[in-house]
């Protein structure tokens, strides 16, 4: 044979068993998402009720962090944050905006690692909006599941809860699977969100859960639910105190939802373990990533408000646990105090496919983290803002530092600002904002959610982040001109 035919056979076969080896070297991902879940809503971050025994024992294996947040309190823009690795401002989408633009779509994590080889599956609540035929691209098994109702009626005539069927199928996709291909596979929960069109049960929780909490009196909430009355009026208004009327204005309403609501986080922790029972026994443990997270904050009567929606810390602190099984022993069961965020998802994710990042993420890579790395530099500030246009949502921008928050609701000024001393002041009951000892303190988050905020994508407006009402108006605005020609 032809020397120069041997050499370029043995180059190729080194070539193939690199590439072979570095596959066999990526892991498996799974991404667990929750909705609705406040980070304190963990037995492992301390709350002495809820019962999380499978998240508890990710958290002991690996790393949990106790200061994650999210850039925007709502499931949509969230969770576009989380599959873009961009701020709302720069993917600009939430609920009532157009699809997320198909030049971003297809730098979303699921896309990058379904190039990079990946087998890629989506089980659950998507809650964004893209273009016809971008979930194809993004996944190779997609099956949405959404709640409205959570019992849904099975062939055989019975009713099955959500959070179970969630489980099946990521069940199925994992058994569908083998060591051949890694897999990347997105598990997002409904729970533990609220059945809205439900007034009377807020919260069905599984079967499988019924009883639990029953002998348990549901401590107050730590900020009194009279505080809203010191606020601006325009959060009187607000989507806050209408939700907090349908769940948690009497002592009565208040455990019983409370109680329904932890019944849904234990239903889907009990779900996140017969998901990873399966990852064992299909001898996947070993090489099997695993993230957990909330999509974003929830008062549950804190201040006297429901839902999410704005700067306070009830609303944009999350629960994350990272676990890696091929983590250092020095590294397993950390607790850790860095500032991470929903955008550092999928920067993390896509470094441990070993893939290629998009240059166009505005997150970091967490895994170094979870290593056990400490690292010089690491942020300790981040932009936070809410721009869903909707009249009883007030938009706000801001910046969350490592010691002051600071907040601008900027279409309710100048009434609608707030700063917070976190180390005074850790439950965020006074105002500074106009303090004339805090005067320079002010000025300089002024300026850094001034700078954050260009970074990002400049100042709001419907013209830079149009909703789809604002171009359906615009459009026959054109028509009217048009016909006058």
């Amino acid at each position: 044979m032809n020397l120069k035919i041997v050499s370029f056979v043995l180059v190729s076969l080194a070539q193939v068993t690199c590439l072979f080896a570095e596959t066999a070297e990526r892991p498996n991902i799974i991404f667990f998402l929750s909705d609705d879940q406040r980070a304190d809503f963990l037995g492992c971050a301390g709350n002495p009720i809820v019962k999380t025994p499978n998240i508890d024992q990710l958290a002991a294996q690996g790393t949990r962090f106790e200061n994650a947040f999210v850039t925007t309190s709502i499931c949509a823009a969230s969770r576009a944050t989380i599959l873009t690795g961009l701020w709302e401002r720069s993917h600009k989408y939430t609920f009532g905006t157009p699809p997320i633009a198909d030049e971003i779509a297809r730098k979303t994590y699921p896309v990058v690692l379904k190039q990079a080889g990946y087998r890629t599956g989506f089980v659950g609540k998507f809650g964004v909006g893209v273009a016809k035929g971008m979930t194809e691209e993004m996944f190779d098994s997609f099956v949405p599941l959404n709640r409205n109702p959570y019992f849904k009626e099975q062939p055989d005539g019975t009713k099955r809860h959500l959070t179970n069927i969630t489980g099946d199928k990521a069940i199925e996709f994992i058994r569908s699977c083998d060591a051949e291909q890694p897999f990347c596979l997105s598990v997002s929960f409904n729970a533990a969100h609220a059945e809205d069109s439900d007034k009377k049960d807020h919260y069905p929780w599984p079967p499988e859960e019924d009883g639990l909490y029953e002998d348990v009196t549901i401590p107050d909430p730590k900020v009194d639910i009279n505080f809203w009355k010191q606020l601006p009026s325009f959060f009187h208004t607000s989507m806050h105190r209408d939700r907090w009327f349908w769940r948690w204005d009497t002592p009565e309403k208040y455990q019983h939802n409370v109680k329904a609501y932890y019944r849904m986080i234990t239903g889907l922790d009990r779900n996140i373990g017969r998901v990873l029972e399966v990852v064992e026994k299909q001898g996947f443990r070993k090489n099997t990533v695993v993230i957990f997270m909330g999509d974003n904050g929830y008062y549950k009567g804190s201040r006297g408000f429901a839902g999410k929606w704005s700067h306070y810390e009830e609303s944009l602190r999350v629960p994350l646990v990272i676990h890696d099984p091929r983590a250092p022993a020095r590294a397993r069961g950390q607790v850790r105090d860095e500032m991470v965020l929903n955008v550092d998802v999928p920067a993390t994710i896509t470094h441990y496919a070993k893939a290629n990042t998009p240059l166009s993420y505005q997150g970091s890579d967490l895994s170094g983290i979870v290593e056990g790395t400490t690292f010089d530099g690491w942020r300790n500030d981040f932009f936070c803002e809410h721009l869903m246009d909707r009249f009883d949502i007030p938009k706000y921008e801001g910046v969350r530092g490592s010691r002051y928050v600071y907040a601008r609701y900027f279409e309710n000024l100048p009434e609608g600002e707030f700063l917070h001393d976190l180390e005074t002041d850790p439950l965020q009951l006074k105002n500074l904002a106009s303090d004339p000892q805090y005067a320079k303190t002010l000025k300089i988050m002024q300026d850094r959610c001034d700078e954050l905020r260009e970074q990002l994508g400049g100042e709001y407006s419907l013209e830079n982040i149009p909703t789809m009402k604002y171009l359906r108006t615009r459009q026959q605005e054109q028509q009217q001109k048009n016909k006058k020609k």
